[in-house]
């Protein structure tokens, strides 16, 4: 229970769908039950993170399996609209400041949709969700090498789309 917050958060990155996300989240706390003795101890949250990824992915390939395709062309990624993670306000911000703070979140938000999945995922698990690279590895079930270079790479990719969209405003 104590992770459904995080579960949602990534859940919400990766569908863009608030009834979507609930879903997974909701499969997801059924398949960790399910398989709790499964679970050997270590990080609870990126092991329930991982169910909740795999669910997501399991659905998506049923659904969707052109879908999973990576693109080699980051600049066909098409934002649908921005999502708000409920980043805390930092205490004695005058308004100004919560205004410029809710303007940048924004930004970072509509930016972060236009990236591709695979680095969009990348990037909440590390900067939103905190999690360590080998975490990373382990709920992506990729290699650590991977992790650091899409991470790399989604890093660039979404300074790339602030910088145009600072460009174009």
């Amino acid at each position: 229970m104590v992770h459904l917050d995080a579960a949602y958060n990534l859940a919400l990155w990766l569908t863009r769908d608030d009834h979507h996300a609930d879903d997974v989240v909701q499969e997801s706390c059924l398949r960790a039950l399910k398989y709790l003795n499964t679970f050997r101890g270590g990080n609870s949250r990126a092991w329930f993170l991982s169910i909740v990824r795999n669910t997501y992915y399991s659905g998506l390939k049923k659904s969707r399996p052109e879908a999973l395709n990576v693109p080699l062309d980051e600049e066909g990624s098409q934002a649908d609209g921005a999502i708000e993670p409920g980043w805390p306000a930092a205490e004695g911000d005058d308004v100004s400041r919560g205004l410029e703070r809710d303007d940048a979140r924004r930004l970072v938000n509509q930016a972060l949709e236009r990236l591709p999945q695979e680095f969009r995922e990348i990037i909440v698990l590390r900067e939103l969700e905190d999690l360590s690279y080998q975490e990373i590895a382990r709920i992506a079930q990729i290699p650590l090498g991977t992790v650091m270079s899409r991470l790399s790479r989604a890093r660039k990719l979404l300074f790339a789309v602030l910088r145009h969209n600072r460009r174009e405003s």
